[in-house]
Protein backbone atom coordinates (compact mmCIF):
# COMPACT_ATOMS: atom_id res chain seq x y z
CA UNK A 1 0.00 0.00 0.00
CA UNK A 2 1.37 3.48 -1.02
CA UNK A 3 1.58 5.97 1.61
CA UNK A 4 -0.42 8.86 0.92
CA UNK A 5 1.05 12.01 -1.46
CA UNK A 6 2.42 14.77 0.23
CA UNK A 7 -0.23 17.93 1.11
CA UNK A 8 -0.12 21.29 -0.24
CA UNK A 9 0.36 23.54 2.86
CA UNK A 10 2.16 26.85 1.75
CA UNK A 11 3.55 27.87 4.67
CA UNK A 12 4.94 24.50 5.50
CA UNK A 13 6.24 24.53 2.25
CA UNK A 14 8.09 27.59 2.39
CA UNK A 15 9.80 26.27 5.46
CA UNK A 16 10.68 23.30 3.50
CA UNK A 17 11.76 25.38 0.79
CA UNK A 18 14.01 27.65 3.07
CA UNK A 19 15.78 24.25 4.40
CA UNK A 20 16.45 22.46 1.18
CA UNK A 21 17.99 26.32 0.31
CA UNK A 22 20.24 26.71 2.93
CA UNK A 23 22.03 22.81 2.49
CA UNK A 24 22.52 23.46 -0.98
CA UNK A 25 19.94 20.68 -1.94
CA UNK A 26 20.84 21.10 -5.89
CA UNK A 27 21.99 19.07 -8.56
CA UNK A 28 25.64 20.14 -8.32
CA UNK A 29 26.13 19.91 -5.00
CA UNK A 30 24.89 16.14 -4.77
CA UNK A 31 27.23 15.49 -7.28
CA UNK A 32 30.23 17.03 -5.88
CA UNK A 33 28.70 15.22 -2.54
CA UNK A 34 29.00 11.45 -4.04
CA UNK A 35 31.82 12.31 -6.67
CA UNK A 36 32.06 10.45 -9.60
CA UNK A 37 32.23 6.94 -8.54
CA UNK A 38 28.78 6.93 -6.01
CA UNK A 39 27.02 8.95 -9.06
CA UNK A 40 27.71 6.60 -11.61
CA UNK A 41 26.48 3.50 -9.30
CA UNK A 42 23.26 5.19 -8.45
CA UNK A 43 22.89 5.89 -12.11
CA UNK A 44 22.90 1.94 -12.57
CA UNK A 45 20.40 1.63 -9.48
CA UNK A 46 23.43 0.47 -7.35
CA UNK A 47 22.89 2.65 -4.01
CA UNK A 48 25.72 1.27 -1.37
CA UNK A 49 28.38 3.39 -2.94
CA UNK A 50 25.95 6.59 -2.17
CA UNK A 51 25.17 4.71 0.88
CA UNK A 52 28.25 4.92 1.99
CA UNK A 53 29.36 8.20 1.24
CA UNK A 54 26.46 9.68 3.08
CA UNK A 55 26.90 8.12 5.80
CA UNK A 56 30.14 9.15 7.25
CA UNK A 57 29.38 12.79 5.49
CA UNK A 58 27.86 14.48 8.78
CA UNK A 59 26.30 17.54 6.64
CA UNK A 60 22.59 18.12 6.06
CA UNK A 61 22.87 17.71 2.62
CA UNK A 62 24.13 13.77 3.52
CA UNK A 63 21.13 13.75 5.43
CA UNK A 64 18.44 14.54 2.42
CA UNK A 65 19.96 12.26 0.31
CA UNK A 66 20.21 9.28 2.36
CA UNK A 67 16.55 10.09 3.40
CA UNK A 68 14.64 10.80 0.17
CA UNK A 69 17.21 9.69 -2.17
CA UNK A 70 18.23 6.50 -0.98
CA UNK A 71 15.56 5.88 1.40
CA UNK A 72 17.82 5.20 4.36
CA UNK A 73 16.48 5.64 8.25
CA UNK A 74 18.01 8.83 9.47
CA UNK A 75 18.16 9.63 12.92
CA UNK A 76 15.59 11.84 14.07
CA UNK A 77 18.14 14.77 15.35
CA UNK A 78 19.79 14.27 11.98
CA UNK A 79 16.74 14.84 10.33
CA UNK A 80 16.11 18.11 12.67
CA UNK A 81 19.48 19.42 11.93
CA UNK A 82 18.94 19.45 7.83
CA UNK A 83 15.38 20.50 8.36
CA UNK A 84 15.72 23.43 10.67
CA UNK A 85 13.10 25.36 9.63
CA UNK A 86 10.52 23.00 8.87
CA UNK A 87 11.33 20.81 11.48
CA UNK A 88 10.34 16.87 11.97
CA UNK A 89 6.69 17.70 12.64
CA UNK A 90 6.84 20.04 9.78
CA UNK A 91 8.02 17.19 7.53
CA UNK A 92 5.43 15.24 8.97
CA UNK A 93 2.49 17.42 8.96
CA UNK A 94 3.75 17.70 4.68
CA UNK A 95 3.58 13.85 4.65
CA UNK A 96 7.36 13.91 3.85
CA UNK A 97 8.38 11.54 6.71
CA UNK A 98 6.97 9.10 9.19
CA UNK A 99 8.75 7.84 12.76
CA UNK A 100 10.56 4.73 12.71
CA UNK A 101 12.09 3.92 15.98
CA UNK A 102 14.32 6.34 16.99
CA UNK A 103 14.52 7.91 13.60
CA UNK A 104 12.44 8.73 10.88
CA UNK A 105 11.86 7.44 7.12
CA UNK A 106 10.75 8.90 4.10
CA UNK A 107 7.37 8.60 2.17
CA UNK A 108 8.41 9.96 -1.27
CA UNK A 109 11.23 10.93 -2.90
CA UNK A 110 12.69 14.27 -3.06
CA UNK A 111 15.46 15.64 -5.27
CA UNK A 112 17.02 18.31 -7.00
CA UNK A 113 16.48 18.84 -10.57
CA UNK A 114 17.91 21.44 -13.07
CA UNK A 115 18.30 22.21 -17.06
CA UNK A 116 21.00 24.32 -18.68
CA UNK A 117 19.11 27.43 -17.00
CA UNK A 118 17.02 26.59 -13.92
CA UNK A 119 16.73 24.77 -10.62
CA UNK A 120 13.90 22.77 -8.92
CA UNK A 121 12.80 20.07 -6.41
CA UNK A 122 11.12 17.20 -7.64
CA UNK A 123 8.67 14.56 -5.31
CA UNK A 124 7.86 11.56 -6.23
CA UNK A 125 6.47 8.08 -4.86
CA UNK A 126 9.85 6.42 -3.74
CA UNK A 127 11.61 3.84 -6.45
CA UNK A 128 12.21 0.55 -5.82
CA UNK A 129 16.04 1.04 -5.33
CA UNK A 130 14.61 2.93 -1.98
CA UNK A 131 11.66 0.20 -0.80
CA UNK A 132 13.27 -2.51 -2.26
CA UNK A 133 9.98 -3.83 -3.43
CA UNK A 134 8.66 -3.94 -6.31
CA UNK A 135 6.49 -0.56 -7.54
CA UNK A 136 2.68 -0.30 -6.73
CA UNK A 137 0.52 -0.09 -9.93
CA UNK A 138 -0.54 3.75 -8.61
CA UNK A 139 3.10 4.52 -8.36
CA UNK A 140 4.29 8.24 -9.54
CA UNK A 141 7.35 8.43 -11.27
CA UNK A 142 9.90 11.11 -10.76
CA UNK A 143 12.90 12.30 -13.18
CA UNK A 144 13.60 9.09 -15.38
CA UNK A 145 15.08 8.62 -18.67
CA UNK A 146 11.96 9.32 -20.38
CA UNK A 147 11.49 11.91 -18.96
CA UNK A 148 14.65 13.76 -19.39
CA UNK A 149 14.80 12.65 -23.19
CA UNK A 150 11.37 14.31 -23.79
CA UNK A 151 12.74 17.33 -21.67
CA UNK A 152 15.40 17.54 -24.21
CA UNK A 153 13.77 17.72 -27.43
CA UNK A 154 10.78 19.64 -26.38
CA UNK A 155 11.18 22.93 -28.41
CA UNK A 156 11.15 25.88 -26.31
CA UNK A 157 8.95 28.79 -28.08
CA UNK A 158 7.97 31.54 -26.33
CA UNK A 159 4.25 30.71 -25.81
CA UNK A 160 1.16 32.51 -24.01
CA UNK A 161 -0.44 28.49 -23.59
CA UNK A 162 1.16 25.38 -22.64
CA UNK A 163 -0.22 21.71 -22.08
CA UNK A 164 1.60 19.36 -20.02
CA UNK A 165 -0.63 16.11 -20.88
CA UNK A 166 -0.52 13.35 -18.26
CA UNK A 167 1.71 15.24 -15.95
CA UNK A 168 2.57 12.41 -13.79
CA UNK A 169 4.73 14.46 -11.01
CA UNK A 170 5.00 17.76 -13.43
CA UNK A 171 8.59 17.37 -14.34
CA UNK A 172 7.98 18.92 -18.19
CA UNK A 173 5.42 21.69 -16.61
CA UNK A 174 8.21 22.94 -15.03
CA UNK A 175 10.22 23.52 -17.79
CA UNK A 176 6.59 24.47 -19.77
CA UNK A 177 6.79 27.30 -16.92
CA UNK A 178 9.88 28.94 -18.20
CA UNK A 179 8.82 30.46 -21.72
CA UNK A 180 5.13 29.56 -21.35
CA UNK A 181 2.57 32.36 -19.57
CA UNK A 182 -0.17 29.72 -18.33
CA UNK A 183 0.29 25.85 -17.90
CA UNK A 184 -2.09 23.62 -17.78
CA UNK A 185 -1.35 20.13 -16.21
CA UNK A 186 -3.46 16.72 -16.80
CA UNK A 187 -3.83 13.19 -16.01
CA UNK A 188 -5.63 10.63 -14.97
CA UNK A 189 -3.93 9.74 -11.54
CA UNK A 190 -5.15 12.24 -8.65
CA UNK A 191 -2.38 10.59 -6.74
CA UNK A 192 0.07 12.17 -9.74
CA UNK A 193 -1.69 15.62 -9.53
CA UNK A 194 -1.82 15.53 -5.61
CA UNK A 195 2.42 15.22 -6.37
CA UNK A 196 2.36 17.89 -8.98
CA UNK A 197 0.48 20.48 -7.17
CA UNK A 198 2.89 19.79 -4.19
CA UNK A 199 5.80 20.38 -6.59
CA UNK A 200 3.98 23.35 -8.03
CA UNK A 201 4.10 25.18 -4.68
CA UNK A 202 7.52 24.21 -3.75
CA UNK A 203 8.98 25.53 -6.93
CA UNK A 204 6.50 28.62 -6.88
CA UNK A 205 4.59 27.93 -9.96
CA UNK A 206 1.19 28.62 -11.19
CA UNK A 207 -0.67 26.11 -12.78
CA UNK A 208 -4.00 24.78 -13.34
CA UNK A 209 -4.79 21.35 -12.63
CA UNK A 210 -7.84 18.91 -14.24
CA UNK A 211 -7.57 15.53 -13.67
CA UNK A 212 -8.91 13.20 -16.31
CA UNK A 213 -8.00 10.78 -19.33
CA UNK A 214 -5.95 11.97 -22.03
CA UNK A 215 -7.25 14.62 -24.10
CA UNK A 216 -10.69 14.61 -22.69
CA UNK A 217 -9.94 17.40 -19.84
CA UNK A 218 -9.26 19.61 -21.97
CA UNK A 219 -11.95 19.66 -24.78
CA UNK A 220 -12.86 22.26 -26.92
CA UNK A 221 -9.38 23.70 -25.98
CA UNK A 222 -6.34 24.86 -27.91
CA UNK A 223 -3.16 25.16 -27.02
CA UNK A 224 0.03 26.36 -28.53
CA UNK A 225 2.41 23.91 -27.16
CA UNK A 226 1.32 20.75 -25.94
CA UNK A 227 3.84 17.81 -24.24
CA UNK A 228 3.65 14.33 -23.30
CA UNK A 229 5.29 11.46 -22.28
CA UNK A 230 1.86 9.57 -22.59
CA UNK A 231 1.48 5.54 -21.24
CA UNK A 232 2.77 4.34 -24.38
CA UNK A 233 4.25 1.24 -23.29
CA UNK A 234 3.16 -1.64 -24.96
CA UNK A 235 1.61 -3.79 -22.61
CA UNK A 236 -0.50 -6.99 -22.96
CA UNK A 237 -3.79 -7.01 -21.75
CA UNK A 238 -3.95 -9.61 -19.34
CA UNK A 239 -3.72 -10.24 -15.36
CA UNK A 240 -0.25 -11.39 -15.47
CA UNK A 241 1.15 -8.07 -16.17
CA UNK A 242 0.62 -5.05 -14.16
CA UNK A 243 -0.59 -2.56 -15.70
CA UNK A 244 0.92 0.76 -14.11
CA UNK A 245 -0.54 4.24 -14.57
CA UNK A 246 2.47 5.83 -15.58
CA UNK A 247 3.56 3.16 -18.72
CA UNK A 248 -0.28 1.69 -19.37
CA UNK A 249 -2.81 3.57 -21.07
CA UNK A 250 -5.37 0.83 -21.25
CA UNK A 251 -5.15 0.08 -24.86
CA UNK A 252 -4.20 -2.97 -26.87
CA UNK A 253 -1.08 -2.38 -29.09
CA UNK A 254 0.34 0.85 -30.24
CA UNK A 255 -3.49 2.27 -30.09
CA UNK A 256 -2.89 5.01 -27.41
CA UNK A 257 0.00 6.76 -29.57
CA UNK A 258 -2.03 6.34 -32.47
CA UNK A 259 -5.35 7.61 -31.17
CA UNK A 260 -3.04 10.74 -29.59
CA UNK A 261 -1.55 11.61 -32.75
CA UNK A 262 -4.23 11.64 -34.97
CA UNK A 263 -6.37 13.84 -32.40
CA UNK A 264 -3.96 15.81 -31.00
CA UNK A 265 -4.48 18.22 -34.20
CA UNK A 266 -8.19 19.54 -32.43
CA UNK A 267 -6.18 21.10 -29.82
CA UNK A 268 -3.20 22.71 -31.67
CA UNK A 269 -3.18 26.23 -32.06
CA UNK A 270 -2.75 27.38 -35.17
CA UNK A 271 0.71 27.22 -35.72
CA UNK A 272 1.24 25.40 -32.37
CA UNK A 273 3.36 22.54 -31.64
CA UNK A 274 3.06 18.88 -29.98
CA UNK A 275 6.13 17.02 -28.98
CA UNK A 276 5.62 13.58 -27.31
CA UNK A 277 7.40 10.29 -27.24
CA UNK A 278 6.27 7.11 -28.41
CA UNK A 279 6.41 3.66 -29.39
CA UNK A 280 5.34 1.77 -32.78
CA UNK A 281 4.92 -1.89 -33.50
CA UNK A 282 6.38 -3.18 -36.78
CA UNK A 283 4.88 -6.54 -38.21
CA UNK A 284 6.42 -8.95 -40.51
CA UNK A 285 8.78 -7.44 -42.62
CA UNK A 286 7.10 -3.95 -43.04
CA UNK A 287 8.64 -0.32 -42.81
CA UNK A 288 8.21 1.31 -39.40
CA UNK A 289 7.39 4.18 -41.10
CA UNK A 290 4.45 2.77 -43.25
CA UNK A 291 2.89 2.57 -39.81
CA UNK A 292 3.30 6.12 -38.71
CA UNK A 293 2.63 7.69 -41.97
CA UNK A 294 -1.20 6.18 -41.94
CA UNK A 295 -1.70 7.56 -38.11
CA UNK A 296 -0.45 11.29 -39.84
CA UNK A 297 -3.05 10.86 -42.74
CA UNK A 298 -5.55 13.07 -43.07
CA UNK A 299 -4.63 15.03 -39.48
CA UNK A 300 -3.86 18.23 -41.49
CA UNK A 301 -0.66 18.19 -39.64
CA UNK A 302 3.18 18.61 -40.09
CA UNK A 303 4.57 15.56 -38.60
CA UNK A 304 8.36 15.07 -38.04
CA UNK A 305 8.87 11.61 -36.37
CA UNK A 306 12.68 10.61 -35.60
CA UNK A 307 13.28 6.45 -34.39
CA UNK A 308 16.17 7.00 -31.65
CA UNK A 309 15.67 2.72 -30.83
CA UNK A 310 14.57 -0.41 -32.33
CA UNK A 311 13.83 -3.66 -29.98
CA UNK A 312 12.78 -6.63 -30.82
CA UNK A 313 9.68 -8.40 -29.02
CA UNK A 314 12.27 -10.25 -26.66
CA UNK A 315 14.62 -7.35 -25.56
CA UNK A 316 10.99 -5.37 -25.18
CA UNK A 317 9.06 -8.05 -22.81
CA UNK A 318 13.03 -8.11 -20.40
CA UNK A 319 12.77 -4.21 -20.19
CA UNK A 320 9.56 -4.09 -19.47
CA UNK A 321 9.16 -7.25 -17.28
CA UNK A 322 12.22 -5.68 -14.98
CA UNK A 323 10.56 -2.37 -14.94
CA UNK A 324 8.94 -1.60 -11.26
CA UNK A 325 11.33 -3.93 -9.40
CA UNK A 326 10.48 -7.09 -10.81
CA UNK A 327 13.36 -9.64 -11.06
CA UNK A 328 14.62 -11.80 -13.87
CA UNK A 329 15.08 -15.11 -11.57
CA UNK A 330 11.46 -15.24 -10.29
CA UNK A 331 8.19 -16.65 -11.92
CA UNK A 332 6.57 -13.63 -11.87
CA UNK A 333 9.28 -11.93 -14.75
CA UNK A 334 9.09 -15.38 -16.37
CA UNK A 335 5.26 -15.10 -16.70
CA UNK A 336 5.32 -11.32 -17.95
CA UNK A 337 7.96 -11.90 -20.30
CA UNK A 338 5.70 -15.30 -22.16
CA UNK A 339 2.45 -12.78 -21.94
CA UNK A 340 4.79 -10.01 -23.82
CA UNK A 341 5.76 -12.45 -26.22
CA UNK A 342 2.66 -14.19 -26.36
CA UNK A 343 0.67 -10.32 -27.44
CA UNK A 344 3.37 -9.66 -29.69
CA UNK A 345 2.76 -12.69 -31.59
CA UNK A 346 -0.55 -12.39 -31.91
CA UNK A 347 -0.21 -9.71 -34.02
CA UNK A 348 2.75 -11.02 -36.01
CA UNK A 349 5.00 -7.89 -34.46
CA UNK A 350 8.54 -8.72 -35.14
CA UNK A 351 9.72 -5.12 -33.94
CA UNK A 352 9.36 -2.30 -31.98
CA UNK A 353 10.60 1.15 -32.41
CA UNK A 354 10.48 4.50 -30.13
CA UNK A 355 10.98 7.86 -30.90
CA UNK A 356 9.92 11.14 -30.71
CA UNK A 357 6.89 12.76 -32.54
CA UNK A 358 6.29 16.48 -33.49
CA UNK A 359 3.65 17.96 -34.71
CA UNK A 360 2.93 21.15 -35.89
CA UNK A 361 -0.66 23.10 -37.32
CA UNK A 362 0.40 24.91 -40.48
CA UNK A 363 -1.09 28.59 -39.89
CA UNK A 364 -1.69 28.98 -43.70
CA UNK A 365 -3.38 26.76 -46.01
CA UNK A 366 -0.99 24.48 -47.20
CA UNK A 367 -0.03 20.62 -47.58
CA UNK A 368 1.57 19.81 -44.73
CA UNK A 369 5.01 18.64 -44.42
CA UNK A 370 6.15 14.91 -43.53
CA UNK A 371 9.22 13.86 -42.57
CA UNK A 372 9.96 10.59 -40.85
CA UNK A 373 13.85 9.46 -40.59
CA UNK A 374 16.07 7.53 -38.13
CA UNK A 375 18.65 8.67 -36.01
CA UNK A 376 19.72 6.14 -33.59
CA UNK A 377 23.54 7.87 -32.40
CA UNK A 378 24.30 10.78 -30.40
CA UNK A 379 22.23 13.95 -30.86
CA UNK A 380 22.65 17.51 -29.14
CA UNK A 381 21.91 17.80 -26.16
CA UNK A 382 19.51 19.64 -25.43
CA UNK A 383 18.08 19.20 -28.82
CA UNK A 384 15.04 21.50 -28.43
CA UNK A 385 17.14 24.01 -30.18
CA UNK A 386 17.65 22.00 -33.27
CA UNK A 387 13.76 20.68 -33.24
CA UNK A 388 12.52 24.16 -33.14
CA UNK A 389 14.97 25.24 -36.15
CA UNK A 390 14.08 22.05 -37.63
CA UNK A 391 10.54 22.94 -37.67
CA UNK A 392 11.17 26.33 -38.97
CA UNK A 393 13.30 25.47 -42.09
CA UNK A 394 10.71 22.10 -43.09
CA UNK A 395 7.91 24.87 -42.74
CA UNK A 396 9.68 27.10 -45.26
CA UNK A 397 10.33 24.16 -47.55
CA UNK A 398 6.89 23.21 -47.77
CA UNK A 399 5.91 26.99 -48.37
CA UNK A 400 8.35 27.35 -51.52
CA UNK A 401 8.87 26.08 -54.49
CA UNK A 402 12.11 24.44 -55.89
CA UNK A 403 12.77 27.51 -58.39
CA UNK A 404 12.90 30.05 -54.42
CA UNK A 405 14.87 27.68 -53.28
CA UNK A 406 17.76 27.57 -55.87
CA UNK A 407 17.02 31.77 -55.51
CA UNK A 408 18.53 31.63 -51.71
CA UNK A 409 22.47 32.17 -51.15
CA UNK A 410 23.09 29.19 -48.61
CA UNK A 411 26.00 28.66 -46.54
CA UNK A 412 27.11 25.57 -44.55
CA UNK A 413 26.24 25.88 -40.46
CA UNK A 414 29.47 26.32 -38.14
CA UNK A 415 29.07 22.72 -37.06
CA UNK A 416 29.20 21.08 -40.16
CA UNK A 417 32.97 19.53 -41.42
CA UNK A 418 33.85 17.57 -44.34
CA UNK A 419 35.60 14.12 -44.35
CA UNK A 420 37.69 13.28 -47.79
CA UNK A 421 38.63 9.60 -47.83
CA UNK A 422 40.27 7.82 -50.87
CA UNK A 423 42.98 4.97 -51.64
CA UNK A 424 46.72 5.58 -50.58
CA UNK A 425 48.47 7.28 -53.70
CA UNK A 426 45.16 8.00 -55.05
CA UNK A 427 44.91 11.95 -55.48
CA UNK A 428 40.88 12.44 -55.74
CA UNK A 429 38.85 11.06 -52.43
CA UNK A 430 36.62 8.45 -53.67
CA UNK A 431 34.37 9.12 -50.50
CA UNK A 432 33.41 12.68 -49.58
CA UNK A 433 30.94 12.96 -46.31
CA UNK A 434 29.39 16.31 -44.44
CA UNK A 435 29.57 15.91 -41.23
CA UNK A 436 26.75 18.08 -38.53
CA UNK A 437 28.47 18.34 -35.20
CA UNK A 438 25.47 18.87 -33.30
CA UNK A 439 21.47 18.40 -34.09
CA UNK A 440 20.87 15.13 -35.43
CA UNK A 441 24.31 14.19 -35.97
CA UNK A 442 23.99 13.94 -39.51
CA UNK A 443 26.64 12.47 -41.77
CA UNK A 444 25.59 12.54 -45.45
CA UNK A 445 27.39 11.06 -48.46
CA UNK A 446 27.98 13.48 -51.21
CA UNK A 447 28.59 12.66 -54.84
CA UNK A 448 30.43 15.16 -57.38
CA UNK A 449 27.81 17.74 -57.90
CA UNK A 450 26.70 17.87 -54.16
CA UNK A 451 30.69 18.16 -53.32
CA UNK A 452 31.04 21.22 -55.80
CA UNK A 453 27.56 22.63 -54.16
CA UNK A 454 28.60 22.77 -50.39
CA UNK A 455 31.90 23.54 -51.49
CA UNK A 456 30.71 27.49 -52.76
CA UNK A 457 27.47 27.28 -49.89
CA UNK A 458 29.30 30.50 -47.99
CA UNK A 459 26.51 32.48 -48.32
CA UNK A 460 27.64 34.83 -51.49
CA UNK A 461 26.77 32.67 -54.72
CA UNK A 462 22.87 31.62 -54.78
CA UNK A 463 22.24 27.95 -55.60
CA UNK A 464 20.83 28.41 -58.69
CA UNK A 465 23.90 29.96 -59.91
CA UNK A 466 26.19 27.48 -58.50
CA UNK A 467 24.43 25.19 -60.18
CA UNK A 468 24.67 26.97 -63.29
CA UNK A 469 28.67 26.93 -62.66
CA UNK A 470 28.93 23.38 -61.88
CA UNK A 471 27.24 22.18 -64.92
CA UNK A 472 29.37 24.42 -67.01
CA UNK A 473 32.43 22.91 -65.05
CA UNK A 474 31.12 19.06 -65.45
CA UNK A 475 30.42 19.49 -69.06
CA UNK A 476 26.47 18.48 -68.48
CA UNK A 477 22.88 19.85 -68.84
CA UNK A 478 22.23 22.35 -65.88
CA UNK A 479 18.53 20.24 -65.72
CA UNK A 480 20.39 17.18 -64.64
CA UNK A 481 22.78 18.52 -62.06
CA UNK A 482 19.60 20.09 -61.27
CA UNK A 483 17.43 16.87 -60.97
CA UNK A 484 20.89 15.84 -58.60
CA UNK A 485 21.32 18.24 -56.13
CA UNK A 486 17.94 19.52 -55.29
CA UNK A 487 16.93 16.56 -53.26
CA UNK A 488 20.00 16.80 -51.33
CA UNK A 489 19.28 20.76 -51.35
CA UNK A 490 16.47 20.36 -49.62
CA UNK A 491 17.55 17.57 -47.24
CA UNK A 492 20.70 19.68 -46.26
CA UNK A 493 18.50 22.60 -44.90
CA UNK A 494 15.46 20.83 -43.57
CA UNK A 495 18.28 19.08 -40.99
CA UNK A 496 20.38 22.59 -40.19
CA UNK A 497 23.01 21.45 -42.41
CA UNK A 498 22.50 24.61 -44.45
CA UNK A 499 21.14 27.80 -43.32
Amino acid sequence: MSAPPPIVDADLVARLRADLEHAAYTVEAVGELLGPLASAALGREQVLPAQRVTATAGTPLATLVRLFTLGDAVDADDAARALPTLGVEGAERLRLVVQQGPGVVATCDLRPYADEDHAWWVASDLSELATRAPLSEDHVLGIGGASTTLASWTPRPRVERALDLGTGCGVQALHLGAHAASVTVTDISARALAYAAFNAELNGCDWTFVEGSMLDPVAGQRFDLIVSNPPFVITPRTPDVPLFEYRDGGQAGDSLVADLVRSIGDHLAPGGIAQFLGNWEVVGDSDWRDRVRGWVAGSGLDAWVVQREVQDPAQYAETWARDGGHHSATSEFATMYAAWLDDFASRGVSAIGFGVITLQRPTGDRDPFLDLTEATGPVASPMGPAVLAGLAARTWLAEHTDDELLEVAWRCADDVTEERHGRPGDTDPTVILLRQGGGLGRVVRLGTAGAALVSVCDGSLSAGAAVAAIASLLGVDETEVRAEVLPLLRALVADGLLV
